[in-house]
C-alpha cells in the first residue's frame, strides 16, 4: 500500500521511468518486509518465478531481484505496450531489454558442478513424524510418541544420514528418559552413519536454543573417545512470539502452549557438518526465507556449504497452503546457491531438492513415515552467494533508491 501510494503521488510521466520507478518502490517494500520488526518475507513476488521464464537469473539477482524485474517488465507492459499512442521505437527497446534480461543467465551460471570430493551422491533418510500440534509438547501424548517413533527411526535407518525435525525429540537431553540419549550416542559412535537431530538445548541458567545437534562417528584419531562432542547448530533467525518474546506478551505464549518459547539467538553463518566429503548447512524451520543470512557462510568458498538442511514444523497451520509455500521459498534458496536442499519437517513437506531447485523426493504430507534418496552435494560459488555474502541486501537497497531518486527527478523535469 506504501509503495502503490507513492508512486501515485509521485511518478514521473514517461513510461519507461514510471516502470522503474515502480519496480523500485516496491523492491524497496519487500526489502522493508525482510527487516522491519525482525523481518517475515513470506509470499514475495519473485517466488512466483521458481518455475517461470525468469528462474535462471535467481542465481545472479535473488528472489528480490527477481522481484524487481518482475515488477519492472509488469509496469512497463501496463505503462508502455497497452497505452494508446505507444511509440514503436519505445515497444522496440522494451521488447528486447527483456530478452537480454532473459537470456543472461544462459551464459554464465557460475561453477556449481560436483567436484572429485563430491562426486558420489550420498543416501540419506528423512524423519517425518506428524505430531499433532496441540500434542507436540504434552506428555503422554505427543511428547511420547515422538520419542518412540524417532527413536525408533533412528537406531533402524540404514542411511549414510538420518535427519529429524525441528524439536523431533520435544524435551532437553536431562529431561529424556534414562539411557535414551547415551543410546543414540552409542549408536552413531562407530560405523558409517550419521544425524542430524532437532531438539532445544539449555539450561535455566544459560538459558535455552531451538538447536540440531549432530551425531558422527569419531575420526580415527579419536578412536578411543567413546562419545565424541556433538556438532551443534543454534537457531538464529527466531521466530516473534514463537521463539523470542517482546515484552508484555508473554500471555500469547501461554495461550498457544509453547514451552521454552524464549530462545538464546545463534550466530550468523556457524559451521557446516562435515560428513562423508559434505559439508551439510542446517537451517531450522523459517530461517530458510532469509537467503542473505545463509549467503553468510559462503564468503570463505574453501568452507562453503555442499548441501543445504532444513528442518522444521510448521504444523501450527495445518494442512494448508503454508505448506507449499515453505516448499517454494526452499527450492527458492536452491536456485540461489546452486545447492541441493534437503528437507525434514514435522507434518511436510518432507523433500529432496536438487541444485536446480526441482522437487525429486517427497513424502506425503500429514503422514507417517521416513523418505529415503540421494542428495549429490555442489560447490563453487554462484554470483548471488559471492555478492550477498559479502555485502547482505546493500546493493539491493542502493539499486531502489538510486532508480526511485532518479524517477522522482526525471518527473521534475
Amino acid at each position: 500500500a506504501a509503495a502503490s501510494a507513492l508512486f501515485v503521488a509521485f511518478a514521473p510521466v514517461q513510461s519507461a521511468w514510471r516502470a522503474l520507478f515502480f519496480a523500485s518502490l516496491w523492491l524497496l517494500a519487500e526489502l522493508a518486509r525482510v527487516k522491519f520488526f525482525t523481518g517475515f518475507p513470506w509470499g514475495e513476488g519473485g517466488y512466483a518465478h521458481v518455475d517461470g521464464w525468469a528462474r535462471p537469473l535467481a542465481a545472479w539477482v535473488g528472489v528480490h531481484g527477481l522481484t524487481f524485474v518482475a515488477a519492472a517488465v509488469a509496469a512497463w507492459l501496463a505503462f508502455c505496450l497497452l497505452a494508446p499512442r505507444t511509440r514503436w521505437r519505445s515497444a522496440l527497446a522494451g521488447v528486447l531489454a527483456s530478452a537480454i534480461i532473459a537470456w543472461l543467465p544462459v551464459f554464465n551460471v557460475g561453477d556449481v558442478e560436483p567436484d572429485a570430493a563430491l562426486a558420489q551422491p550420498m543416501s540419506v533418510t528423512l524423519l517425518q513424524g506428524n505430531i499433532p500440534q496441540d500434542e507436540k509438547f504434552v506428555r503422554g501424548t505427543g511428547v511420547d510418541t515422538a520419542l518412540r517413533w524417532y527413536g525408533e527411526q533412528l537406531q533402524n535407518a540404514k542411511s549414510a544420514l538420518v535427519v529429524a525435525p525441528e524439536t523431533a525429540l520435544p524435551l532437553l537431553p536431562q529431561q529424556l528418559p534414562d539411557g535414551y540419549w547415551q543410546a543414540l550416542q552409542a549408536r552413531f559412535t562407530s560405523g558409517d552413519q550419521a544425524a542430524l537431530i532437532g531438539l532445544p538445548l539449555g539450561d535455566f541458567d544459560t538459558g535455552y536454543s531451538n538447536s540440531v545437534l549432530g551425531l558422527k562417528p569419531a575420526l580415527p584419531g579419536q578412536a578411543f573417545q567413546s562419545q565424541p562432542e556433538p556438532y551443534r547448530y543454534d537457531k538464529h533467525h527466531l521466530v516473534p512470539f514463537g521463539e523470542v518474546i517482546p515484552p508484555g506478551f508473554h500471555w500469547f505464549i501461554r495461550l498457544m502452549n509453547i514451552p521454552l518459547g524464549d530462545f538464546n539467538r545463534g550466530a550468523v553463518g556457524q559451521p557446516s557438518f562435515a560428513w562423508q566429503g559434505q559439508r551439510l548447512a542446517p537451517n531450522i524451520c523459517y530461517e530458510d526465507l532469509f537467503g542473505e543470512e545463509l549467503a553468510a557462510r559462503f564468503v570463505d568458498g574453501r568452507q562453503a556449504p555442499t548441501v543445504f538442511v532444513n528442518v522444521g514444523n510448521i504444523a501450527w497451520f495445518g494442512n494448508t497452503v503454508a505448506i507449499d509455500q515453505h516448499l517454494q521459498i526452499s527450492r527458492m534458496r536452491a536456485l540461489e546457491f546452486g545447492r541441493p536442499m534437503i528437507r525434514a519437517t514435522n507434518t511436510g513437506a518432507t523433500v529432496i531438492i536438487n541444485r536446480l531447485g526441482d522437487v525429486t523426493h517427497s513424502l506425503p504430507r500429514h503422514t507417517r513415515g521416513a523418505l529415503t534418496g540421494d542428495v549429490q552435494g555442489r560447490s563453487g560459488i554462484t554470483p548471488y552467494a559471492w555478492w550477498a555474502g559479502r555485502f547482505g541486501l546493500w546493493p539491493l537497497w542502493a539499486l531502489g533508491l538510486v532508480i526511485a531518486l532518479g524517477a522522482f527527478l526525471a518527473r521534475r523535469r
